[in-house]
């Protein structure tokens, strides 16, 4: 099947929120021993889970943070402060439980699935999900990162994990990712779907100094030059300027979004996968919870773009779906407060 017409079909299957699951949670909320409105967010996420599932009371107790992992041809441009390597070493220590994200998805009771999806290694390792749809993009500072046709199959791929995973009874999930150097494929995304400027987009990642960032905002400005990517076809863009990693989590949004799950989007890197979703099938943006402003600059931007206000501000930009998974909890309690407090009449309380 074509790739467009492959695509279509995906987003398709998506529906529309349920404004009728919406309504009645929000008539709950308002029975609730509270002034109306007066837990801000939490009613927020409360409404929405509902629109998401269709239920007032559903059970997200199991979960999962799918970390994508793939490597990047531009990091032989000189973009990022730690070499190319570090992906695939990153990657096994995801799979042996001592990353951040690791701990973290310990901590909130989330398990980590974690996919190579473009590692410019062969790696082993019982635990991995192995979807390799090639080693790594091409250097996009002098062609496109990846064919169409690739970007598709990155995007199946993270629909087709999020099957599976539903199919075991998992109902949240949450984006993350690793590989070197995709805080310049996420900026080159902002830049080109929205036409925020070069230096508004662009953070320092993983740590680079003053000379690293015109550095990396003239690899970006090369790489829009040499690819003119279209701004109205977000297909074509996400193959020019994007990653393998940041399309496999697209696939993760729609694929959350086609199963009526709730999807909660990490940082920057996440959200320029977020920003293309929601381009690709603006019925998805509803699906998605986002959890923290990250450090990197153009996040906020990004975020304003998709229409997301972040929950959490914890001054984080490790990536790897670290603040998404700190988030798991605050959802667990908008739920927990809907279905457990009690009403004005339960409770014999006057509401004047």
């Amino acid at each position: 099947m074509e790739s467009q017409q492959l695509l279509e079909q995906m987003v398709s299957r998506i529906g529309a929120a349920d404004e009728a699951a919406k309504q009645a949670a929000a008539h709950k909320l308002d029975r609730l021993t509270k002034p109306p409105g007066s837990l801000g967010k939490l009613e927020e996420i409360a409404r929405q889970i509902a629109g998401i599932t269709g239920e007032l009371n559903p059970d997200l107790s199991k979960k999962a943070v799918v970390v994508m992992a793939g490597d990047h041809g531009v990091c032989a441009e000189g973009v990022s402060a730690f070499p190319a390597e570090v992906t695939p070493q990153m990657v096994m220590n995801f799979l042996n439980g001592g990353a951040a994200v690791n701990v973290l998805a310990r901590h909130t009771g989330a398990d980590v699935v974690c996919v190579d999806i473009g590692v410019n290694a062969e790696l082993s390792h019982p635990g991995l999900v192995s979807r390799k749809v090639k080693m790594g993009t091409d250097n996009m500072a002098v062609g496109p990162a990846m064919s169409r046709e690739e970007a598709v199959r990155a995007i199946a791929v993270g629909i087709d994990i999020v099957n599976g995973l539903a199919e075991r009874g998992y109902r949240m999930f949450a984006t993350g990712e690793m590989g070197i150097g995709n805080t310049t494929p996420s900026s080159a995304l902002l830049v080109a779907l929205t036409g925020t400027d070069v230096e508004t987009a662009v953070g320092r990642g993983t740590g680079i100094g003053d000379e690293g960032m015109r550095r990396k905002c003239d690899v970006i400005r090369q790489s829009l030059e040499v690819n003119r990517p279209d701004a109205g076809d977000p297909l074509d863009v996400l193959a020019k300027v994007g990653g393998l990693e940041i399309a496999g989590l697209v696939g993760v949004i729609l694929g959350a979004a086609v199963n009526r799950c709730p999807v909660v989007v990490d940082g920057f890197i996440s959200s320029a996968a977020a920003l293309v979703a929601s381009r690709l099938a603006p019925l998805a943006a509803p699906y998605m919870i986002p959890s923290h402003l990250s450090q990197e600059q153009g996040h906020r931007v990004l975020m304003g773009h998709i229409g997301l206000r972040p929950i959490l501000q914890m001054d984080m930009r490790l990536g790897e779906g670290t603040g998404a998974v700190m988030a798991f909890p605050v959802v667990e309690a908008a739920m927990k407060l809907m279905n457990e407090m009690a009403t004005f009449e339960s409770a014999g309380v006057s509401e004047n």
